[in-house]
């Protein structure tokens, strides 16, 4: 399409939403600003991917929120977790048992010094911390404990702890918000029930 094209597209939008686009992307190119003016325009859209809040604090698009922190190593710590991550294959698989995790991951940062723990869960921030303390305890603090100031999962100062480090997610997007774990698990099953019925039909 060319820029006349989209010239004439962007023009069709409604004013306001025109102008919040050029003012926000005043140099931006015609095919940005239009993507984004369209974004703006579409209610339904906007309003299935619209950010809020995952309580005490992050990022919560439909049923899924974020939680990003970067936190200081103890002058072993990235040893000791490479080591456990090597030992493991960088799988963590175990951390499913908390039911609502939809995935974590762990960088080192600045020479091994920083820690960034970063991960996506369904529902508010105070319930997930809380099922880290009650199903997956052992595994938080053996793999934080090489962390600087850590209290312990099951302390009562972790949360403000965790909450000092974290760093709220200034934008953020998931293809499928109303998504639960629970929900992505019922219908992989539904399928592969699907599929052995009509294997069977056959």
């Amino acid at each position: 399409m060319g820029e006349k094209d989209l010239q004439d597209r962007f023009q069709k939008l409604p004013e306001a939403v025109r102008e919040k686009a050029d003012s926000a992307l005043a140099d931006a190119k015609i095919a940005l600003k239009l993507r984004i003016a369209e974004l703006l325009a579409d209610k339904e859209e906007k309003a299935k991917h619209a950010v809020t809040t995952a309580g005490r604090i992050g990022a919560k698009s439909g049923e899924v929120s974020e939680l990003t922190t970067i936190l200081p190593l103890k002058p072993d710590g990235a040893k000791q977790l490479r080591k456990f991550f090597k030992l493991v294959g960088g799988n963590l698989a175990g951390a499913g048992q908390v039911g609502t995790l939809h995935n974590m991951r762990f960088v080192f940062l600045e020479n091994d010094t920083k820690l960034l723990f970063a991960t996506a869960f369904d529902g508010e921030w105070d319930p997930y911390i809380d099922d880290f303390a009650t199903k997956i305890p052992d595994f938080m603090d053996y793999l934080f404990s090489n962390v600087e100031g850590w209290p312990g999962i099951t302390s009562p100062d972790v949360k403000e702890f965790i909450v000092k480090h974290q760093l709220p997610a200034e934008a953020w997007y998931v293809a499928h918000p109303d998504l639960t774990v629970a929900e992505a698990g019922r219908l992989k099953r539904q399928e592969a029930a699907v599929q052995r019925f009509l294997s069977d039909l056959n």
